[in-house]
């Protein structure tokens, strides 16, 4: 058995990649479970530097293969906003998930329907010695005004799956490991992971 740190304190981003990795020969342990409480800042300008940068910040530090991603939602009438800032959308100090959400749908206001947008996820593994491999998902579909779904978090319940006819919220544990960007990221980074295991040994 080996062991994969998970470089989030997003319990929603752990039960989704947990969900995903289930029958893989492999321990998934968190930060929280470690003990620790390392702070990192993403300072990158793409998905890929901000990944990689959590994920060699926390394999160096519990010298553990460790898995990073970063996300974001792109709008296409906001020129691509929020972008590699969706967690930090709001100006508002201490916001929320549903603070993001309001900022988001007041940007939007004026713009003519419908609001195109998709989520893309990179995925990040490292290795404390410093090796980086990356993976990339995309999901696409459009913002709604009205909140749909208890499900899921950060933009969901506003993004709109048409073939699907509901929002992200909407989807149950295991659609959305089928269609979401993180699910399909984390699919194509299966083959990486196991390779990295397979070359390094266990207390890499």
């Amino acid at each position: 058995m080996r062991t994969l740190l998970i470089a989030t304190g997003n319990l929603g981003k752990v039960r989704e990649i947990t969900t995903l990795m289930q029958g893989l020969n492999i321990t998934l342990v968190t930060p929280e479970q470690l003990g620790l409480k390392q702070e990192v800042q993403e300072t990158g300008n793409t998905y890929a530097e901000n990944a990689a940068i959590k994920a060699l910040a926390f394999a160096r530090t519990a010298r553990l293969l460790t898995l990073a991603d970063d996300s974001g939602l792109e709008v296409e009438a906001l020129a691509g906003a929020p972008g590699i800032r969706s967690a930090r959308y709001s100006p508002k100090p201490g916001a929320n998930d549903a603070d993001r959400r309001v900022y988001l749908l007041e940007r939007l206001h004026s713009c003519s329907t419908p609001w195109k947008a998709h989520f893309h996820c990179t995925v990040a593994l490292a290795s404390f010695s410093g090796k980086v491999h990356f993976a990339e998902g995309d999901c696409f579909g459009e913002i709604i005004s009205q909140e749909r779904g208890s499900n899921g978090f950060g933009y969901d319940p506003i993004f709109f799956i048409p073939e699907l006819g509901k929002t992200m919220a909407e989807l149950s544990i295991e659609e959305k490991n089928i269609i979401s960007h993180r699910a399909r990221a984390i699919k194509s980074a299966i083959p990486i992971l196991t390779e990295m295991l397979s070359a390094f040994p266990p207390d890499m």
